[in-house]
């Protein structure tokens, strides 16, 4: 998930009862959750080499402690007195577990085996960022200051916030469960019905960070998939309503494209992989094979793809990458 779910989850775990454990354990939880999220400077150079890092080395459950280890050192250069290594390195290992979990609710995912596996965990429940999980966070965020503030007035003592922090935790609990269920909902619309008189391969449901009721519905049926952009569970589902892609019949060129760096990479990190093969004006009997991951827009307005042009002997020519 997003740097902002992140920094406001791991302050409500302070909140909550963590920063009772170390000294600047608010702070441990808060650089620990973010650290993993250090891969995104390898998109600076190489970005088909990037895609091998992201969500990925720095999100293994087998480099949690080394990031721990790190926010803990932050933590020591902060902290003057009354210091513990294995207090803080407790605090920070839950720290370094939040972006990881959180993850692995999202429809990204998140490779927490590697390098034993390069396999992705995903739950398809939120999106990259989720508008009413920063209310809740950010609810829980000002009512310490607000109550603060009423305090204030009154003369009475102002509250902790650490109430405030387990109730909205808890709330935050309440509705991922809730995204639990409407995302059951929208894969069993998807799975009862029939697609060209053919019964799904698979089908999946990706969450809108907006409305919880509605899903971009993606099926695999045998030589083509459908996308449905606006799968709403609060109106009848029609299953012609969406676009259709079909498989191209090009095994060779497709083989000759997957062999380009940013093909691979891409297939490394592509859930729903769509080929589509077009002619080309240059070379003469040319031909563009283009690699799109079908979760993150169709083959006209993908904004991540891979590509390769292939002259008349099928020999690739030039490749891009854009993610």
């Amino acid at each position: 998930m997003d740097a902002l779910t992140h920094t406001l989850f791991a302050i409500m775990l302070g909140r909550a009862g963590l920063n009772r454990l170390a000294p600047r354990a608010t702070l441990l939880l808060v650089v620990a959750a973010n650290l993993p999220d250090v891969d995104i400077f390898a998109r600076l150079g190489n970005q088909a080499a990037w895609l091998g890092y992201y969500r990925g080395r720095t999100h293994a459950l087998v480099l949690l402690p080394a990031v721990a280890l790190l926010a803990a050192g932050v933590g020591r250069v902060a902290t003057r007195k009354g210091f513990s290594w294995w207090r803080a390195l407790l605090v920070a290992l839950i720290g370094a577990a939040i972006g990881p979990l959180l993850d692995c609710a999202t429809d990204n995912g998140v490779r927490l085996l590697w390098p034993f596996s390069d396999k992705w965990f995903g739950a398809d429940l939120i999106a990259g960022f989720d508008v009413w999980i920063w209310l809740i966070l950010l609810t829980a965020l000002v009512i310490p200051w607000f109550s603060r503030l009423v305090s204030s007035e009154m003369g009475a003592r102002s509250s902790s916030g650490r109430g405030a922090a387990i109730f909205m935790l808890c709330l935050l609990g309440l509705y991922g469960f809730g995204r639990y269920l409407t995302h059951r909902r929208a894969l069993a619309v998807l799975d009862s019905r029939m697609y060209q008189n053919e019964v799904a391969l698979r089908t999946a449901a990706l969450p809108s960070p907006y409305n919880p009721l509605r899903w971009t519905g993606l099926v695999e049926g045998p030589g083509f998939l459908w996308r449905y952009s606006d799968l709403n569970l609060a109106r009848e589902f029609d299953p012609g309503d969406g676009t259709i892609f079909y498989k191209p019949d090009a095994a060779a060129e497709i083989a000759k494209a997957r062999q380009t760096e940013g093909c691979r990479a891409l297939l490394g990190f592509a859930r729903w992989p769509l080929w589509s093969v077009t002619p080309v004006a240059e070379p003469e009997r040319g031909v563009e094979v283009k690699l799109i991951d079908l979760r993150l827009g169709t083959p006209r307005d993908a904004e991540v793809w891979a590509s390769a042009i292939l002259d008349g002997e099928g020999r690739v020519v030039r490749s891009s990458f854009r993610f």
